[in-house]
């Protein structure tokens, strides 16, 4: 793996999250990871989850 740098400003910049959500679903993403089941999380948190996420495994492609 190579190492970079990423702004992660430009990630948030282009989304419809504030910089404060994009890392409560970031975090929120890793809590998920351990305890998702049916009903414990709300749909749209899981799509805001893996949509930032996604972008930050975007950035690291580039």
């Amino acid at each position: 793996m190579r190492n970079q740098e990423i702004d992660f400003s430009k990630l948030i910049d282009n989304c419809s999250l504030s910089p404060e959500e994009f890392a409560k679903y970031l975090d929120l993403g890793v809590e998920m990871l351990f305890y998702i089941e049916e009903d414990i999380f709300d749909k749209k948190d899981i799509q805001n989850v893996v949509f930032t996420m996604k972008r930050i495994v975007d950035n690291l492609k580039k």
